[in-house]
């Protein structure tokens, strides 16, 4: 498994400890280097790489430590690139997602059972459904990649683009259509591949889903959330908001993994959690309000006109 770090160490401790209970045979460990003219960096980052000097189990331990700072976009993205040059598949969990026991046995099973399955690309412990359940199997099926603590495999991850180099406007929306027939979905996903393309996003998450979206590819997400994002705070690079609703979410635990019978993204349960962040009904009202504004004006025109 890989574990991406980097000055946090309160967090990244909470999250060591889980790792040490699941005990992994081989951890990856990839840290950045601390921010230009950053003091505070310099301590926290150094105090962050020293949790890993409490390993106290049979393990092969690989580091990557970065000795100049390459940032969230970049950072995350090579770890993840130098993990799977090493490795065929397996788990990545950042330094403020805290599994649940249970998560990582789980990403161990589906890996394995979906491994000669090209239609599943990514299994994630994160749900964000907030207690709603999809079926009554352990899991579901999406066509969205949440990034909370998830396993993947090389042969997905060598098709990631992180500036969407091959990939041109024009064509993109008329893919995406074929994914979400809702176009204010579609123009809010449209924004944010622009945004990407012009570096405008510090993320290295939105071109995975985009290139999954891309491929037809199929995430599996667990019924019950068995990752807690504990980084929600000003010292975050994109979870700021410590009012946000997956802000300190808590997991719970599967034990025995029912597989669902029928292999179709569920795609409600997808739209649930775009209308939620892009605001897709607020956009709605104000996309009809419009609409009634002009359909006054112009009724109001044309009675002028005849009077």
């Amino acid at each position: 498994m890989l574990f991406v770090i980097f000055n946090r160490p309160d967090t990244t401790n909470r999250v060591f400890e889980q790792i040490r209970a699941a005990r992994p045979a081989r951890l990856y460990v990839a840290a950045d280097a601390p921010r230009p003219n950053n003091a505070t960096d310099e301590l926290l980052c150094k105090q962050t790489r020293a949790i890993i000097d409490r390993i106290d189990w049979d393990c092969e331990l690989k580091t990557l430590f970065n000795e100049t700072n390459r940032g969230c976009r970049q950072g995350v993205s090579a770890a993840v690139t130098w993990f799977f040059d090493n490795e065929e598949d397996g788990i990545i969990l950042e330094d403020d997602c805290l599994p649940s026991n249970s998560f990582f046995k789980f990403c161990d099973n589906l890996l394995e059972k979906y491994r000669d399955d090209t239609r599943i690309r990514h299994i994630t412990g994160c749900n964000l459904q907030l207690g709603k359940k999809w079926g009554e199997y352990s899991y579901y099926f999406s066509n969205r990649v949440h990034i909370w603590g998830w396993a993947s495999r090389r042969r997905v991850w060598n098709d990631y683009d992180l500036h969407l180099s091959k990939y041109d406007e024009p064509e993109i929306r008329e893919r995406l259509q074929n994914v979400y027939q809702d176009p204010l979905v579609v123009e809010s996903w449209l924004n944010i591949f622009k945004e990407v393309k012009a570096g405008k996003v510090n993320s290295w998450a939105y071109p995975l889903d985009f290139i999954n979206f891309f491929n037809n590819g199929l995430v599996i997400i667990p019924n019950k959330n068995l990752i807690s994002n504990i980084g929600f705070g000003g010292d975050a690079t994109n979870t700021i908001s410590t009012e946000s609703v997956y802000a300190n979410l808590p997991v719970a635990e599967i034990d025995e993994i029912t597989d669902p019978v029928f292999i179709l993204p569920e795609k409600r349960a997808d739209l649930t959690i775009i209308n939620r962040d892009f605001n897709i009904e607020q956009q709605r009202r104000k996309q009809n309000a419009l609409k009634r504004r002009v359909k006054r004006w112009f009724v109001s025109s044309f009675n002028n006109a005849a009077m």
